[in-house]
């Protein structure tokens, strides 16, 4: 076997990760985005929700391309990483109902 039918073999591994974690982590992170995004817009809830939401394609494409993009797996890892702490900022009010 050639060298490269070597590492183009061992490449696919890394390439799934990349893949999941771009198509998976990218909509939990624009989810997360999203939410905190409307929360914090100084609109009325109906327009920062409206406004969020359309915002949230454009976010959704730049994390899909900036996955496959960036050199490292590890750096996509910590781009879905940054979902926990919109997350918080975007469901804080949801979280402190659930846990009266």
């Amino acid at each position: 076997m050639t060298r490269s039918a070597t590492q183009s073999r061992n490449a696919w591994p890394a390439l799934a990760a990349r893949t999941a974690l771009a198509a998976l982590g990218g909509y939990a992170f624009t989810y997360a985005f999203t939410a905190a995004l409307a929360r914090l817009l100084p609109l009325d809830p109906v327009d920062a929700v409206t406004a969020a939401s359309l915002l949230s394609f454009v976010v959704y494409l730049t994390f899909l391309l900036w996955a496959f993009a960036v050199t490292s797996l590890w750096r996509v890892m910590t781009g879905v990483g940054l979902t926990i702490p919109l997350a918080v900022i975007g469901f804080w009010p949801q979280l402190l109902e659930t846990l009266r």
